[in-house]
């Protein structure tokens, strides 16, 4: 597989924060594939219960 490297600009209320979305980000990127990811995105985007669902079982 190879490596793509891209700029992104992240919202965050400080430096940490954005340091820590981006390995989160990273972290995703790395264990799921394309497809699942892409429906990670869709369900956070267009159905606010499962999100919900999701963060409740996160404890978050």
């Amino acid at each position: 597989m190879t490596k793509h490297n891209y700029d992104i600009a992240i919202t965050a209320n400080n430096e940490k924060e954005a340091d820590i979305k981006m390995q989160a980000l990273t972290t995703l990127a790395s264990k799921l594939s394309a497809k699942e990811l892409e429906k990670l995105a869709h369900i956070v985007k267009h159905d606010p219960i499962k999100t919900a669902m999701a963060k409740k079982a996160l404890g978050v």
